[in-house]
């Protein structure tokens, strides 16, 4: 156990781990943007790196941070959370079967239809909206059990620990996506997930001014197949982007909880509103997936919540357009609300409601954006 290992996560990624600068003592990290690395005397590599496709200083400190929050063997960081995902999907063979959510990220479910068509997977839909769906999902042939917690944009809730027993008595990996629940809320290796997928592009990164992708991994062998395929795909993170995700990550946790509160504040709001059908949030008591979500979070329930609006989706739609504080983007995760009607962004073969509204709650003053929704819905339709 290293001194860095003693320390509470939020103090571990407060201080990007404490890699203070040898040379000049900079408590801030620096950035190595170099492409290729010269050798020694001797024309052996000076340390781990000779060419900046398979990574290099400045990847390596935030794959090390991440890998620290997430309690994994090993982390690797890729140009973006589907080159992150293609990658991940590379190790499958034709033949094999996968067991993923009806409703997921939509990038990722349409990657694998793909598969499916070009490439002879077997793609097995569940309704990740039952408690036993995951469960019930597995076969014997079964290779990788998909799991998405909270589930964009239902925010249903995957106990992920039933899920790990079920892949694993039959012999499958399982993959959490944990994009809307990242490690300062749920360590998905600690309750049984082979693979812990985050989009860094969310919350990890939290500024929207980067995209990126993380396979965090508790096996280190299966961990360095996927190195050896990023390093021939060529899809690693720039140590630019790797340095502003370090930045990023050291304010993972205050912005988490901010946003948490948000989210929970509208939450109790429009719940019970009349212009508001449904409220969609895991921490509201009454959601189907509350308790489990409570059992396997921690810091509080995040800031995605999704309103099902009383109406038809012109309604959504207008509400989206209407807002003022809330920015009508695509994406979450980061500082700044966003909104966007899920159904129009998605396109015609999404089962999303037309009536839901999707929303990335950032850290500002909850009663601006309550106000703004209010302003909105009384405007639309």
């Amino acid at each position: 156990m290293t001194a860095n290992d003693r320390l509470a996560p939020a103090t571990r990624a407060a201080q990007a781990l404490r890699m203070i600068d040898a040379r000049t003592g900079a408590v801030v990290p620096g950035v190595e943007p170099a492409s290729t690395f010269a050798r020694d005397e001797a024309y052996a590599p000076r340390q781990r790196y000779i060419y900046a496709r398979d990574g290099g200083p400045t990847v390596e400190h935030a794959e090390a941070v991440l890998a620290s929050l997430d309690g994994a063997a090993d982390s690797l960081l890729f140009a973006s959370g589907m080159a992150a995902l293609v990658t991940l999907t590379e190790t499958l063979a034709a033949g094999d079967r996968v067991a993923a959510p009806r409703i997921m990220y939509h990038g990722g479910q349409s990657w694998l239809y793909r598969l499916a068509e070009r490439r002879g997977i077997h793609l097995d839909l569940y309704d990740q909206a039952d408690p036993l769906g995951a469960a019930r999902a597995v076969r014997g042939d079964t290779g990788w059990l998909w799991v998405e917690t909270p589930a964009n944009p239902s925010w249903d809730v995957v106990d992920i620990a039933a899920a790990a027993q079920a892949a694993h008595a039959a012999g499958a990996r399982l993959l959490a996506d944990c994009t809307a629940a990242p490690p300062c809320a749920l360590r998905a290796l600690d309750l049984g997930a082979d693979v812990a997928f985050h989009s860094a592009t969310k919350y990890l990164n939290g500024h929207s001014d980067l995209t990126a992708g993380v396979l965090s991994l508790r096996d280190a062998e299966f961990a360095a197949e996927l190195r050896g395929l990023r390093a021939l795909m060529g899809n690693v993170l720039s140590a630019w982007d790797a340095w502003l995700l370090i930045r990023g990550l050291r304010t993972l946790f205050i912005r988490w909880e901010r946003s948490s509160q948000n989210a929970l504040a509208i939450a109790r709001h429009f719940r019970g509103h009349p212009k508001i059908a449904q409220v969609l949030y895991p921490g509201l008591p009454g959601h189907p997936g509350h308790a489990v979500a409570a059992a396997q979070m921690q810091g509080g329930f995040g800031g995605m919540l999704s309103l099902m609006v009383t109406g038809d989706g012109a309604i959504a739609h207008d509400v989206a357009r209407l807002a003022n504080v809330f920015l009508p983007a695509t994406s979450l995760g980061g500082v700044e609300s966003l909104i966007e009607h899920r159904k129009a962004v998605e396109g015609p073969h999404s089962v999303v409601p037309p009536q839901l509204l999707r929303l990335s709650v950032g850290i500002e003053d909850a009663a601006d954006l309550i106000a703004d929704l209010e302003q909105a819905l009384e405007r639309a339709g």
